[in-house]
């Protein structure tokens, strides 16, 4: 005989409607956010993500972020993977307890996916701004107990026609930036970066290559940060969000960038000799 699964049937009052964290928590299914010692006591050797950054242009959103992940003074991983899309239209990046951040946007992509076959339509883009926004404050009780998560989103407005940011606090406290934010560990010295260079940036390009700049100087000064590795071709992701959706940039381009980028601060180097 075949064996059919029986789909929840809820009554009104608590129907979780298109809410998929809401839907897992009624079936007791919910994500591990707080799946850390309640006493708090002992230490924890938490892998980290750390530099992740984000600037508007004219037409979207320029994401992009290191790929080194340490514990401590130990570097974990040199290949991690920071910036995700969400959906066609948008993406997240993670900064803070790598273990969680990722959880949480898996846990994202698939709330906006549920969200659409359940509603027949995607959620608008502050609609799923205030999504990730509630599912920071749900992890909350780890962050306190050291498994912070502080991610960035963006995304192409298909109803205003324009790319939007959107910054995040550890208590799920949701902010929408003007022009350009960072996140981690190296944000101080990225977020420098861009500030001074953001005047003469204006384009798609002007900005992809703003970013791979700040991280590289990120990771000159903040060893948490990993910077381009030509010996193991490693290289930072990049992603643009626009009217034609999340396209994450091929890694040889972002290499060539790369040399542009040291061809130039050399450059500098030697003239101030």
């Amino acid at each position: 005989m075949l064996a059919y699964m029986s789909l929840p049937i809820f009554s009104t009052s608590e129907d979780p409607g298109p809410s998929l964290p809401n839907l897992l928590k009624k079936l007791g299914m919910g994500p591990s956010y707080d799946a850390v010692n309640s006493s708090g006591s002992g230490e924890l050797d938490i892998t980290h993500g750390t530099t992740v950054v984000a600037a508007r242009y004219d037409g979207g959103v320029v994401m992009a972020g290191d790929r080194r992940a340490t514990s401590g003074n130990l570097i974990s991983y040199r290949t991690m993977q920071k910036v995700f899309p969400a959906d066609k239209w948008s993406g997240v990046a993670i900064a803070g307890a790598a273990g969680p951040a990722i959880e949480m946007v898996r846990m994202f992509q698939l709330q906006l996916e549920h969200y659409e076959k359940v509603e027949g339509n995607s959620l608008s883009l502050e609609g799923k701004a205030n999504q990730l926004s509630q599912m920071v404050r749900a992890h909350l009780p780890a962050a306190m107990q050291g498994m912070v998560v502080v991610p960035l989103f963006a995304g192409y407005d298909r109803r205003r026609a324009k790319g939007r940011l959107f910054a995040y606090d550890v208590t799920g406290g949701r902010y929408e930036e003007g022009e350009y934010m960072a996140s981690g560990s190296g944000s101080l010295h990225a977020k420098t970066v861009i500030k001074l260079g953001r005047r003469n940036a204006t384009t798609k390009d002007d900005v992809v290559n703003l970013l791979i700049k700040a991280l590289f100087n990120a990771a000159d000064d903040d060893s948490a940060t990993g910077g381009p590795d030509s010996m193991r071709g490693i290289y930072p992701i990049v992603a643009t969000i626009s009217a034609e959706g999340y396209v994450q940039l091929e890694e040889e381009d972002i290499a060539a960038r790369f040399e542009d980028v040291i061809a130039e601060l050399t450059l500098d180097e030697e003239e101030i000799k």
